[in-house]
């Protein structure tokens, strides 16, 4: 079988599953958010499910990497909180893959075009001028580590680039991985009762946020190499506030 007709019947299976998950999100979404706006809530749901539960986490995680109906902290807690660290970890971490996965090759494949007039606002300006970057992966690391920035849609983005599949999982993976971690470490703790263990890891992490959020356009504007990134950055934060 040549490449094109691999591409081809990538496109095809790509496109039928992007269609799946919107008729399933239309569905079924006011039930979901539903289940997950309680950990005690969510945890019951995944257990009634028995053998199927682990299967149905990994669904969710992968919902909310491609369209985040609801903050990925909240299922990565709650992984923790169902199946410890370990585990939690383990499943959020494929959830994200497998849904990082599917929204890079819908970009790739069959996506670009939709993806691009969306990036055509005011607000998504800095986006372009990221991709535009000669240092577009290190740029990448950075808001994929830094807590509280958008982060979903620069999969999307990723895929518009030439940079190579494997390179761009590895970059996600690197930068996610601790602080899937540090949410699942929070939720292991509280379903135990280690409240002070909780309390010390969560200001560990909104100092981080908040370090992030002083220092993220320093950051991003020294390694880019486009001047306006700084800010067009800030004038997208400033919008998506407002």
């Amino acid at each position: 079988m040549n490449k094109s007709k691999i591409s081809l019947i990538c496109k095809i299976l790509i496109a039928l599953l992007g269609v799946l998950t919107v008729i399933l999100i239309i569905k079924y979404l006011p039930n979901i958010l539903a289940v997950t706006v309680s950990l005690d809530k969510f945890r019951n749901y995944i257990i009634s499910l028995g053998s199927f539960g682990s299967v149905a986490f990994i669904s969710f995680q992968i919902l909310q990497t491609i369209i985040a109906p609801i903050p990925g902290e909240v299922i990565q807690v709650a992984g923790g909180y169902i199946y410890g660290t370990t585990l939690g970890v383990i499943f959020s971490t494929i959830g994200l893959l497998v849904g990082a996965v599917i929204a890079f090759y819908f970009t790739r494949f069959i996506g670009a075009s939709f993806i691009e007039r969306l990036m055509t606002k005011k607000n998504a300006k800095w986006m372009v001028d990221i991709m535009k970057s000669k240092k577009f992966s290190a740029i990448l690391f950075i808001i994929f580590l830094i807590p509280g920035l958008p982060k979903d849609f620069l999969i999307y983005i990723a895929g518009l680039t030439p940079i190579k599949a494997l390179k761009f999982f590895q970059i996600l993976l690197l930068s996610r991985i601790p602080w899937l971690f540090v949410s699942a470490s929070i939720g292991s703790n509280l379903h135990c009762g280690n409240y002070i263990s909780t309390i010390i890891i969560s200001i560990i992490s909104l100092v981080s946020f908040v370090l992030g959020l002083l220092y993220k356009d320093k950051l991003i504007n020294k390694l880019s190499c486009n001047k306006n990134l700084k800010e067009s950055f800030k004038i997208n934060q400033f919008n998506s506030v407002n």
